[in-house]
C-alpha cells in the first residue's frame, strides 16, 4: 500500500480509502456486520488506513458497525476516520440538517459517539446546502478543530467556486483550512477535471 500526505497536512492515509456507506442493512440492502467485518480486515490487512463513512450511511448504523471494529483491532491511533455531516434524519426538526452551526454541533456529537472515539480525523461537510455562508461553516469546523474534536476538514459535492469561497475565508481569517475535497468523479461527471483540480493546486485542498 502506498501512503501520501492528505492535501497540504502532515496527515498520511493509505493511497485507497475505504468507503463503508454498505456497512449495515437498513436500507434493506448493504453488507451484513459479518461480511463488513471481513471487508474491514482484509484492508487493513493490505495496509490501509483511511476509512470513510458518513452520519447517514445506513441510518446512522455504518459508523456504529465501524466503531466497534476499529475499537476491537485496538488500532484507533494507526487509522484516520472520515466521516461526513449535512443530511436530516429528525423529520420534523429543520436543524437536524444543513450546514449550519447548530446543525454541526449537534452532528460532530452524534457521530463521536456512534463511532466510540473522541475525535474525527477528516470531517467532511457532505452537501452543499445551498443556505448557510461559507463563513459559518468556516468558522464552525475552525471550533471544532480548536476544541479537539476534529482534526482536519473537508467538503464533499460542492461546486468549485463554493469551495474557493470557503478556502480564501479560512486564509483570510486564520480558520482552519480545507484539506480534502470528496467529489463524484466518473465517465459521465467530468467537471472535476477543469474546476476541481484546479482548485485543489492553486488553493492548497487534496
Amino acid at each position: 500500500m502506498d501512503y501520501f500526505t492528505l492535501g497540504s497536512t502532515g496527515l498520511r492515509v493509505s493511497q485507497l480509502a475505504l468507503g463503508t456507506m454498505t456497512f449495515g442493512e437498513d436500507w434493506g440492502w448493504g453488507a451484513t456486520e459479518s461480511t463488513a467485518r471481513d471487508i474491514f480486515d482484509a484492508y487493513l490487512a493490505a495496509g490501509g488506513n483511511f476509512i470513510d463513512t458518513a452520519d447517514m450511511y445506513t441510518n446512522g448504523n455504518s459508523e456504529k458497525i465501524l466503531g466497534r471494529f476499529i475499537k476491537e483491532s485496538g488500532l484507533r491511533d494507526q487509522v484516520a476516520i472520515a466521516t461526513k455531516f449535512s443530511y436530516n434524519a429528525q423529520p420534523g426538526n429543520p436543524n437536524a440538517g444543513g450546514n449550519g452551526r447548530k446543525n454541526i454541533m449537534r452532528a460532530v456529537e452524534g457521530s463521536l459517539a456512534r463511532l466510540g472515539t473522541d475525535y474525527i480525523d477528516l470531517y467532511i461537510l457532505h452537501t452543499w446546502d445551498q443556505i448557510t455562508p461559507p463563513e459559518e461553516v468556516m468558522r464552525t469546523l475552525d471550533d471544532l478543530v480548536s476544541s479537539g474534536k476534529v482534526r482536519y476538514v473537508g467538503l464533499s459535492d460542492t461546486p468549485a467556486w463554493y469551495a474557493a469561497q470557503a478556502q480564501t475565508i479560512a486564509a483570510e481569517r486564520h480558520l482552519e483550512p480545507i484539506s480534502a475535497l470528496q467529489l463524484e468523479y466518473s465517465l459521465v461527471e467530468r467537471t472535476i477535471e477543469f474546476e476541481h483540480v484546479p482548485l485543489a493546486q492553486t488553493l492548497g485542498s487534496g
